[in-house]
């Protein structure tokens, strides 16, 4: 049977969410999902469409998620349901919302510099997520500044001075459901290297149950 996939997507603009709902879909079908494609944050609020899920895939910067919205997706994942994202789509998402960024492992602070270089380094070479997918470097994007839960595993870092290196990839817990995060993807075009995409696919494959 097919892993079922549901990705949403709104919020700001800036951060392309439909470009990327589009890439991503069609990533996703490449590897034998069932994806559906949904912009309201109504779909967490339908229990049996989310129960039914393998993946969650959210794109929505900042906004507002109610009260029960936010309980039919930090349920399901908790019952089982996996979660995979990146950038702002993910965490920078629904500020007033704590358990929500409990979840997660992180929140958004700043991007300072504005667009920037920046490399990112892989610190777990063993794990499936980044196993043979050496350093890289990240064009004319956002580098995050981020707080981080300290439970996270963090699977690569990237460095804001010698006294300040980021987590920039993680996985975590959230009940019996995964949870992926990855603070690269300002914009779709980030995808356009091939590390950043792959990770992320992976990312995906991996908080899949």
């Amino acid at each position: 049977m097919a892993k079922k996939a549901l990705i949403v997507w709104g919020g700001w603009a800036g951060h392309t969410p439909k470009e990327c709902a589009d890439l991503f879909e069609a990533k996703l079908r490449e590897r034998g999902y069932e994806v559906e494609v949904s912009n309201t944050l109504d779909s967490y609020t339908d229990a049996v469409k989310m129960s039914a899920l393998s993946l969650v895939v959210p794109m929505w910067t900042m906004g507002q998620i109610t009260r029960e919205q936010e309980k039919g997706l930090l349920d399901a994942i908790s019952a089982g349901v996996g979660i995979a994202g990146w950038h702002g789509g993910m965490c920078d998402s629904f500020r007033n919302n704590t358990n929500y960024q409990w979840m997660t492992g992180g929140q958004w602070v700043a991007h300072p510099g504005g667009l920037t270089n920046y490399e990112v380094h892989i610190v777990n070479r063993d794990h499936p997520i980044t196993r043979g997918i050496g350093d890289f470097t990240l064009e004319q994007t956002e580098q995050y500044y981020m707080h981080v839960d300290p439970s996270n595993n963090v699977l690569a870092t990237t460095r804001f001075s010698p006294e300040c290196v980021m987590p920039v990839v993680w996985t975590r817990g959230w009940g019996k459901g995964r949870v992926f995060y990855a603070s690269f993807g300002h914009t779709y075009k980030d995808f356009a290297k091939a590390e950043a995409l792959e990770i992320t696919l992976r990312g995906m494959d991996w908080a899949s149950r």
